[in-house]
């Protein structure tokens, strides 16, 4: 599987990512509703695909949905899963590559959210994750997405960002190439060990 060296570099946002990006929550879980609050109530299980810490995952599973969540980052699915005990909700923490992941068994929607959709390598990767939803999901079941678009990319992307939280900063420096039509980010990680802060690339 190629997600050794893809999940590598979420060691360190798998550590502090519920204390560094939680400024988008609210926009998230409002359209959720928007979009998917008429079918909620319906729903039986579901699957929340490149799951992060579990935060969409244990949401759902709230509502009293069946919850299977998958992602990458082993750290990551650490996180969730510790999440999912602490807060005494079951759910079932794959750990799979977004292009080819299975579940045991047919779910009625699988989400995928936060512009995850974004980080595949290809654009030719986004049909293999296409047949792998369409594997997991039920007849007449739901694909729930967002992603950046080209728009996003040239007008946020390049910027400078800094977010700073107790006992750790980050600095994000992206860029977008338009002729290769290609986004990226350069994150530099400061930890503050005693009244030092460690630089952590």
């Amino acid at each position: 599987m190629p997600g050794a060296t893809a999940s590598r570099p979420y060691r360190w946002l798998a550590q502090y990512y519920d204390r560094l990006f939680t400024f988008h929550l609210s926009w998230a879980e409002a359209a959720r509703r928007r979009v998917l609050g008429p079918i909620l109530p319906r729903l039986e299980s579901a699957c929340d695909l490149a799951c992060g810490t579990g935060t969409t995952a244990l949401a759902l599973a709230g509502k009293g949905i069946k919850m299977y969540a998958v992602d990458l980052s082993p750290v990551m699915c650490r996180l969730a899963r510790a999440k999912a005990r602490r807060a005494r909700v079951p759910l079932r923490v794959l750990r799979a590559d977004m292009r080819e992941f299975r579940l045991p068994e047919p779910v009625d929607l699988v989400s995928c959210e936060f512009d995850a959709l974004n980080h595949v390598p290809r654009k030719s990767d986004l049909a293999l994750v296409a047949k792998a939803v369409a594997r997991a999901l039920r007849p007449g079941g739901y694909f729930y997405f967002d992603v950046n678009n080209r728009l996003a990319f040239e007008r946020i992307w390049p910027r400078t960002w800094w977010i700073e939280k107790p006992g750790v900063a980050i600095v994000m420096r992206g860029g977008y190439d338009r002729r290769r039509d290609r986004a990226w980010s350069d994150v530099e990680w400061f930890i503050r060990e005693g009244s030092c802060w460690r630089r952590r690339p």
